[in-house]
């Protein structure tokens, strides 16, 4: 437990805390203590009686007893949050976050503890009172699990105080109460519980928490244990005071006195048994409870057992492209098998994706513009995963509002052939299934492997985004293997040779032994190892020690003297050239010109004098080994010294002496240190914090190694590339990435393109032997011996023309090696239409519109399009780039196949159990150990497996996450929020279409007819506000916006309050001859609404607005388009009704509606229509009141409703709630409620609102509060301070009136 694991802190601070592993308010404050820059000295003792701390937690400030005294959880872990910014971001937040720091206090901790405490043995245990308050508990539960639905925290999108309190309040529930039926009812609490407990910084405090098996007493701990469990349940704050974790018998003062400490206080004492009479209090209630629910009852109905839902699929035979059948009626509710059936062929084939829809020919000149995007192409290597996901929901929402808003729209697909990640995929299987290395088979038979496997994992890629709706023009699929592209990447290369922007240099590259190849900065994980750690490294049976400094000496030649460097890789050593030291350091002056002997070998070493050495640091001497080292590379080359290359390619050792020739590198590492003492020469070994480079591919360590091999000169390119964003050409959404841009292009090095594979593009490069004795044979690491050529016929002919011989006498060998993936994606833009050949699409869509990716491969991918675009067309690739953040799973990690963690976006869309999910993993290339990890995280996070969510829920659920410069912790529970979200479209567009009726006839236009009632302009006056934030959310790529002006729209305005208020204008209409024109004016606007909404909702939901929007009757069915995805994007220029006079007075309307069902609420009014009694602040309140009232009448379900001003009295007998202070709700209950229990329940109520008052008016009393509070926030606290006052006079009237009534 956590104080076994906290070490000594150097905290200013002091924590006083208990001891018990349950005292949930130690806990939190621990919790909170993890998150602070500088951790408080734990205590686990009473404070001193001289610092006067009620109880415990209490925090002392300072560094002594002097300092001031925070007591209580809640005051406590507010103070350490706040120092470590999770008390919340922003005010708004910060109310949020002690909104729930209130509820963990007044709501969930005295039923936690009523319920847990007698399981402990803390109060005596009663089975039907412990009943009673479970049941209240299992309700708040409930609450909190509501709330939780669409979040994965509770405030933000990170852990915050709110959630370290309530985790904290329903920790012993789960430990000891909640059995496994109970979590299953309380999904999100329990999905939002795990995920708050296995963040790291609480697991440090919690260690592993056991969920309750089944609910029966705890085990008996010692009477000492025990007091120690009541003394830190006791209440530390105000707001505990209603907790019954208060010590619970008077036997937990005598021994509280032995255990905590000293003896308590007379304050203590008379605080203790004032809880003690509040326990009883609410003991007594509880039983009052449970003996009403013992008197007699009426019978209830036996309910009939619950079915589980069918699962409804669309089974019309229908050949594929054909059109769907919509002829037949809606299923009763939303099936996503059912919905998603045929759409897709169907818009395939009737070419709506291609740009040549609609028009003739694609040159011709199109008003509304072009836009093009290609798809970042992602690698053959498998499957998609929900990253991917997240971008194809982006481009395609983005792409399908492009088409809709008339312009000639090209999102083109294509697939990488992804170098190094296939060949090392396909080597795995091969090993797997075959026994075989891509050696034993032939570079020819290994690529044949490779296109078998490639022409397999291919199609799942491409089944993958039509699953996900993409709306890609197939015809147009490229693979960057193919002919035209392979035709693209040798011509840019030769090009790029012929004009010297790609040399050959014999240079450190990154180096895989295990791949054999160089690799990529990319594909270099940076491990960090905080000290001595063991590493697994393959091709080694144990593992090997990384993070520790080795120090050695150097014996000065001809003298006593030695110098002593350190290397944290000792085996280097065996290449070192030199000791380098500050030209400044006075400890070295007098070895200048010095030399230094090698202990192995004859080498004799300089001592060079080196700014870039740290004097600071060590002995201010270090050991250069340029061959090895990226820094002692440079230190090579300015000081001219021996490169010593000790590696082969296997990581075996060379040009080193015996017994070291032929040892793999990390033998060597041990050997050396073994000889090093043998010497006498070996100092020390002590740990260090370092970075290790590991392949991601292999897991190997990466080495730095001498390779001759291809490189780009970039730094032209990058000062092009970055003058484009400076000058305002290219534009990076959102602009603080512009930092990492300039700061790679304006320090970049040259980019080495040489890959020791097999698969990929081979390097149309040659060396060339010259069969003329007067030509001088050349190196393989001289550029002059080295031609380029399309074929090779033109490179021999360059290559006679160079050495000036025949043709003839010249011999070349292709370069084995490949070019890096990159060069190939570089080109990607321009290369999918033919270039270099002038073709039709390449005039039309070059340079592109926009490139949308992930944020990650800015670099590595985004800027090498633009060099080389700029490079090879004189052109910007794109005008735009849109950069997504990284999506991570529920817990903030990165999606990694080893973690269980990587989700297939089909197994969203379908669902899959827990076994299917197993099954995959088994079905990959992990190795077992990693199987059996990622199955641990795949139980812990999707118990039951993934939930049926279908493909707009995700698409809708990707974008709403999608906020500009953060990452996405994706929750799959939230994504089946949107599930229900699409369930709730489908009930009210059925509702609607009855509603319309048969013979509907929709009007030509959309437009204002005159005769709109209040309701029908303001549901248009809210729809046209949605349709501008929705274009200005995708002009400004805001998804959050766009989703949340569509979900508002449907779900809060349409479906709960304009659907509700106009039913009885249809019901009337049926009745009175007279209302039929309205109930046809609402018609005509209720079908706006339908088919405006739908269409606003189409791009980031196509398969749900297509089959909703065919069941509706089109305005001019001859003319109108045959589906959503090319009927026109709505635009404010059309829908211009938007009015902030209707919104402003609808707003009131619905404030006062709240209250009203507020009221009902409180007093169990379900079926009973009371009446209700609005009194107003003036005669313009009144007016709106009698404009409003059907609507008001109608969405709170009440009898009459009645409009007072100020001077007309209320009737005696009814209930008050304020909803404005313009507008007061008196809800008649003369006869219908038990009016004593009402009296108590607001004299309760009146209690804390007095108590928030007290509060308020403490805090403004202080006599530095005007001084230090700001302006503002004074401001903010008069204002609460007079709504407290009105409503302490409200809460006294309706007491009287209460009273008046008994």
């Amino acid at each position: 437990m956590w104080f076994h694991q906290i070490t000594q802190f150097k905290g200013m601070s002091s924590l006083y805390v208990s001891p018990h592993p349950d005292d949930f308010r130690s806990l939190l404050a621990l919790i909170s203590a993890e998150f602070c820059t500088l951790y408080p000295r734990t205590i686990t003792a009473d404070p001193p009686a001289s610092l006067n701390a009620r109880s415990r937690p209490a925090l002392v400030l300072g560094a002594g007893e002097g300092g001031s005294v925070l007591c209580g959880s809640s005051a406590v872990a507010w103070y350490l949050a706040s120092q470590g910014k999770r008390a919340g971001l922003c005010n708004k937040q910060q109310s949020q976050v002690w909104q729930w720091l209130s509820f963990a206090d007044n709501e969930l901790t005295p039923v936690s503890c009523a319920v847990v405490f007698p399981l402990m043995g803390m109060i005596g245990l009663d089975k039907k009172l412990q009943q009673t308050s479970r049941a209240e508990m299992m309700r708040v539960l409930k609450v909190l699990d509501q709330a939780l639905e669409p979040r994965t925290f509770l405030v933000g999108e990170g852990i915050t105080l709110a959630d370290m309190a309530v985790a904290m309040a329903v920790l012993l529930p789960f430990k000891y109460a909640l059995e496994a039926p109970d979590r299953k009812v309380l999904c999100n609490v329990t999905r939002w519980f795990l995920t708050c407990i296995n963040q790291p910084l609480f697991v440090k405090v919690l260690g592993k928490i056991s969920l309750c098996e089944k609910m029966v007493p705890v085990t008996p701990k010692s009477s000492s244990t025990a007091a120690a469990a009541a003394a830190a349940a006791s209440p530390a704050s105000p707001a505990a005071d209603a907790s019954p974790a208060a010590d619970a018998s008077p036997a937990a003062e005598s021994t509280d006195a032995t255990v905590n400490g000293p003896p308590k206080t007379e304050a203590q004492l008379k605080k203790d048994a004032k809880n003690r009479e509040k326990l009883e209090k609410f003991q007594k209630k509880q039983k009052e409870m449970e003996e009403k629910k013992k008197q007699p009852q009426a019978e209830k109905k036996a309910k009939p057992e619950k079915k589980e839902r069918e699962v409804i699929t669309y089974d019309i035979p229908t050949t594929p492209g054909d059109k769907k059948d919509v002829d037949r009626p809606l299923p009763d509710e939303y099936h996503p098998q059912y919905v998603e059936a045929a759409w897709y062929p169907w818009w395939e084939k009737q070419g709506f994706f291609k740009p040549e829809y609609g028009r003739t020919n694609i040159s011709e000149p199109n008003p509304q513009g072009v836009f093009m995007m290609c798809i970042p192409p992602p690698n053959v290597t498998g499957s998609l995963h929900l990253g991917h996901a997240l971008t194809n929901a982006i481009q395609d929402s983005l792409t399908r509002w492009h088409r809709m808003r008339g312009e000639t729209t090209l999102w083109n697909p294509g697939c990488d052939h992804a170098g190094i990640a296939t060949q090392v995929v396909v080597e795995k299987k091969l090993m797997r299934e075959r026994g075989m290395s891509r050696h034993d088979l032939g570079r020819d038979s290994f690529i044949q492997e490779i296109w078998k496997w490639k022409n397999e994992k291919g199609d799942r890629i491409y089944h993958q985004l039509k699953k996900l709706g993409s709306s890609l023009d197939w015809d147009r699929a490229c693979f960057t293997m193919d002919p035209k592209l392979s035709y693209a990447v040798q011509e840019a290369f030769v090009r790029m040779h012929e004009e010297g922007v790609i040399y050959r240099s014999k240079r450190l590259v990154n180096w895989s032994c295990t791949l054999n190849s160089a690799i990529s900065d990319i594909e270099v994980d940076k491990r960090e190892l905080t000290g001595r750690t063991l590493l697994p490294v393959p091709g080694y049976k144990e593992k090997v020690e990384f993070g520790v400094l080795v120090s050695f000496s150097y014996k000065i030649v001809g003298s006593d003297e030695e110098v002593i460097v350190a290397t944290t890789r000792i085996e280097t050593m065996l290449g070192d050239s030199a000791v380098a030291v500050h030209p400044a350091d006075p400890r070295y002056q007098h070895l200048k010109g010095k030399m230094v002997q090698h202990p192995f070998c004859d080498r004799k070493m300089p001592i060079v004098f080196d700014d870039f050495v740290d004097m600071n640091f060590g002995t201010g001497a270090v050991k250069i080994t340029p061959a090895h080292d990226h820094n002692d590379y440079d230190v090579g080359n300015r000081h001219n010294l021996d490169f010593n290359n000790i590696l082969d390619e296997n990581g075996l050792l060379i040009n080193v002496p015996a017994p070291f020739l032929g040892m793999k590198r990390f033998d060597a590492r041990k050997a050396v240190l073994q000889a090093l003492k043998g010497l006498g020469q070996f100092k020390e070994i002590k740990d260090n914090p370092m970075v290790v480079p590991v392949c991601s591919r292999s897991k190997d360590i990466v080495e730095p190694l001498l390779k001759p091999q291809w490189y780009v000169s970039c730094a032209d390119m990058a000062k092009q590339a970055a003058d484009a964003v400076r000058e305002g050409q290219l534009k990076i959404i959102p602009d603080h990435h512009h930092k990492t841009w300039f700061n790679w292009l304006d320090n970049i090095r040259d980019w080495c393109i040489s890959r020791q594979l097999w698969w990929g593009h081979r390097i149309p490069a040659y060396f060339v032997t010259v069969g003329d004795p007067s030509v001088k044979p050349g190196e393989d690491m001289d550029g002059h011996y080295w031609v380029s050529g399309r074929t090779e016929d033109e490179a021999r002919e360059k290559a006679a023309k160079r050495f000036n011989v025949s043709p003839d006498k010249i011999s070349l060998r292709q370069d084995e090696d490949v070019l890096d993936t990159w060069f190939s994606s570089g080109i990607f833009p321009f290369s999918i239409f033919g270039w270099p050949n002038e073709t039709q699409d390449l005039n039309v869509f070059y340079p592109g519109t926009l490139l949308e990716t992930g944020h990650d491969i800015l670099f590595f991918w985004v800027a090498r399009m633009v060099m080389m675009g700029l490079k090879l067309t004189g052109k910007l690739p794109f005008r735009e780039v849109y950069l997504h953040a990284v999506v991570r799973d529920a817990h903030g990690r990165k999606m990694s196949k080893s973690l269980g963690n990587v989700i297939d976006p089909l197994d969203v869309i379908t669902g899959i159990s827990l076994e299917g999910l197993y099954a995959q993993l088994t079905d990959s290339n992990l190795d077992p150990v990693e199987i059996e990890k990622a199955k641990q995280g795949q139980k812990s996070d999707y118990p039951s497996g993934i939930p049926e969510c279908g493909t707009d829920a995700l698409r809708f659920a990707l974008c709403a996450y999608t906020s500009q410069g953060r990452d996405i912790n994706m929750d799959v529970n939230r994504i089946l929020g949107y599930r229900h979200f699409c369930n709730k479209l489908w009930n009210a567009v059925k509702f609607a279409t009855k509603t319309l009726g048969d013979n509907f006839v929709p009007s030509e236009e959309a437009q204002l007819c005159g005769e709109e009632s209040v309701a029908d302009r303001w549901i248009l006056s809210r729809l046209c506000a949605a349709v501008s934030l929705c274009g200005a959310g995708f002009r400004a790529y805001e998804f959050p916006a766009i989703t949340t002006a569509i979900y508002n729209f449907w779900l809060y305005e349409l479906c709960d309050i304009y659907l509700e208020s106009v039913k009885p204008v249809f019901s009337k209409a049926e009745e009175d001859v007279a209302c039929q024109r309205q109930a046809l004016v609402c018609r005509q606007t209720l079908y706006t609404c339908l088919e405006v909404g739908l269409r606003l909702l189409a791009p980031i939901m196509p398969f749900v607005s297509e089959e909703l929007f065919q069941r509706l009757p089109r305005r001019r069915p001859q003319d109108d388009p045959p589906s959503i995805s090319v009927t026109s994007y709505p635009d404010t220029e059309q829908f211009c009704w938007q009015s902030d006079e209707v919104d402003h007075q609808m707003e009131f309307v619905i404030t006062v509606v709240k209250a009203i069902r507020s009221l009902r609420s409180d007093y169990n009014l379900t079926r009973t229509r009371a009446d209700c009694y609005l009194q107003c602040i003036d005669g313009e309140t009144v007016s709106l009141v009698q404009k409003y009232s059907l609507q008001i009448q109608t969405l709170s379900y009440s009898g009459a409703l009645i409009p007072l001003t100020g001077e007309q009295a209320v009737p005696l007998g009814c209930a008050v709630a304020i909803a404005s202070d313009r507008c007061t709700v008196n809800l008649m209950l003369k006869g219908l409620i038990d009016v004593e229990m009402e009296v108590s329940k607001l004299t309760t109520q009146k209690g804390d609102k007095e108590k928030q008052m007290d509060k308020l008016t403490e805090k403004m009393a202080k006599g530095d509060y005007k001084e230090k509070v700001p302006i503002k926030v004074q401001e903010q606290d008069a204002e609460k301070m007079r709504q407290i006052q009105v409503e302490l006079e409200k809460f006294n009237e309706a007491i009287e009136d209460f009273k008046k009534m008994m």
